[in-house]
């Protein structure tokens, strides 16, 4: 287990606080203790179970709190497995295990604690039900660095010409508070933002009727396509032309310009506070099915823990 000898330092290795992991313990060692006597109920009824629980050697990450801390350390730091089973004085194999057997846990402790993100909406009215009496929302996307895929179709898909290099992407709405609650599946780095936002919120549907969105302009036609919602984009910029060789905004559209950025801001800052874990930030490496998807919906549970 991490020897830890105050918050601060608490924050820097696991990115949270004690007051959240005290909250995270308790409901952690439930939702671990409930999986494991489902595994070996299982396993007794098909007669695959030699020994009663409790048997065989034990585990290095002996307490709730070393494997909390087990998880939450790769989160923040993304060691490779090698330091990663050194820190914490396991075999490779054995932290790569941990790993797959922890992540599961965290989330539905996170789950289980209402932090994590909304990660699809069903229908408008799943939406409004979610929204409760939230009427402002900021929308954005987040990228983030992805391996070389081998296969040359994938490859494509996920080069981004923006960035210059593989990646993935996640549409984040979130509050003015800063509480992201909307993550979007991850898509590849090929995608636009505002496909992936239409991909997930069909235009012909009734979403965000009567809610005012702030994002970039990067969303140019969302006042079009989601004619209920009211929608706020900055003006961009009119390009240069024989008639106008030098395009500039109004004072007025400047002015308007600056009052999104002004609120569209804090969902910028929710990123920011989502990729305090490293994981999200250096290249990744894991190529777990399902993973890549994993890591960012836990990760924006614990920001909006902290939050709480």
């Amino acid at each position: 287990m991490l020897e830890i000898r105050d918050d601060r330092q608490l924050r820097s290795i696991t990115g949270v606080s004690e007051k959240v992991l005290e909250k995270i313990e308790p409901v952690f060692a439930e939702v671990y203790e409930k999986g494991k006597e489902a595994r070996y109920q299982k396993e007794k009824a098909a007669g695959l179970r030699k020994r009663r629980r409790g048997g065989g050697r034990k585990s290095r990450l002996d307490t709730v709190r070393s494997k909390v801390h087990f998880i939450l350390y790769y989160l923040k730091s993304y060691p490779t497995i090698d330091v990663l089973g050194e820190t914490f004085k396991l075999s490779r194999s054995n932290a790569y295990e941990n790993i797959q057997k922890l992540l599961p846990i965290m989330m539905d402790t996170l789950n289980v604690l209402d932090y994590l993100p909304a990660h699809k909406f069903e229908d408008p009215k799943a939406l409004k039900l979610a929204l409760e009496k939230l009427d402002t929302l900021l929308v954005d996307a987040t990228e983030r660095e992805y391996f070389r895929p081998k296969d040359k179709a994938l490859q494509k898909e996920h080069y981004s010409g923006k960035q210059r290099y593989h990646t993935v992407k996640n549409t984040v709405i979130s509050t003015a508070a800063k509480q992201v609650i909307y993550l979007g599946k991850t898509f590849s780095g090929r995608n636009h933002d505002y496909a992936m936002f239409k991909e997930e919120f069909p235009p012909e549907d009734a979403w965000f009727e009567g809610i005012k969105l702030y994002a970039d302009s990067g969303y140019q036609g969302m006042k079009t396509d989601y004619p209920k919602s009211d929608a706020e984009l900055p003006f961009k910029k009119p390009r240069k032309s024989k008639n106008n060789p030098t395009p500039e905004l109004s004072e007025e559209q400047k002015a308007h310009n600056k009052a999104v950025s002004q609120t569209r801001i804090f969902v910028e800052n929710a990123i920011c506070g989502i990729k305090r874990f490293r994981i999200l930030v250096d290249r990744f490496r894991n190529r777990i099915d399902g993973f890549v998807d994993d890591v960012i919906v836990v990760c924006a549970g614990l920001w909006n823990a902290m939050l709480a």
